[in-house]
């Protein structure tokens, strides 16, 4: 290296330890504030899981099939009892209980939603989750088939519930008998996973009890629940 150049680099360096001296001085002095560094960043929250009882299930056309052609020739049938025609819903009691067979139609849009519902401890003696027979009787405690017209919400034993009136010579006595729609926790996939099937009602339409709200809102008051095995 020449001496021009060692010079002018020696220079170079007494500068930069001079401007480091003098900043540390300053800071030392409370000229200067010191900054502290940013505190780290926390991770993310992992995002939350929604378990797969909150979530109820879709039906297609296709397995509503000859139920829905039933629930829609009792809309007529009892087109005078009816208040609304958007929406019905359909209990397809062919199936069983683990199935979500509680389908509630948009007849307008087409969409579908289901759900998980109990079918009476009359209709299934011996619990094997799937219906066994319907009956209409007084102390049956068995689920009765056909066509019901919601009515009106109340807040009983179950919390929310909505009373049925059975419009058929098979569900007549619905609403004496009590049977309503309300929620239970015995229908969960929680107990399908520890007992294979939801428990057993005493001949109502019984659902999640988490579920029960969003239930009741599409339901609402006037509306054609049919019930059937096909």
């Amino acid at each position: 290296m020449k001496r021009r150049d060692f010079v002018r680099y020696g220079l170079s360096v007494l500068g930069m330890a001079a401007t480091s001296s003098s900043t540390l001085g300053a800071r030392k002095a409370g000229l200067m504030p010191v900054v502290p560094p940013p505190p780290p960043t926390p991770p993310a929250a992992p995002a939350p899981v929604v378990p797969s009882a909150a979530l109820p299930g879709i039906a297609t056309r296709a397995e509503l099939g000859p139920l829905l052609d039933r629930a829609r020739a009792a809309l007529d049938t009892h087109k005078d009892r009816l208040v609304l025609r958007d929406r019905v819903a359909l209990a397809d009691f062919s199936k069983g209980s683990k199935e979500h067979r509680f389908h509630i139609v948009d007849l307008n849009g087409g969409q579908t939603i289901s759900y998980l519902v109990a079918h009476g401890r009359g209709s299934d003696p011996e619990h094997s989750g799937f219906l066994q027979s319907f009956s209409n009787e007084p102390g049956s405690l068995a689920t009765c088939e056909g066509a019901f017209l919601t009515g009106e919400r109340y807040v009983g034993v179950h919390g929310a519930s909505m009373r049925l009136v059975g419009l058929d010579p098979t569900n007549d006595n619905a609403d004496m008998r009590a049977i309503v729609v309300h929620g239970a926790p015995y229908v969960s996939e929680d107990h399908i996973a520890a007992w294979g099937k939801v428990g057993r009602s005493e001949g109502c339409f019984v659902v999640a009890p988490h579920l029960i709200g969003q239930v009741l809102d599409l339901l609402g008051p006037g509306r054609l629940i049919y019930a059937a095995k096909i």
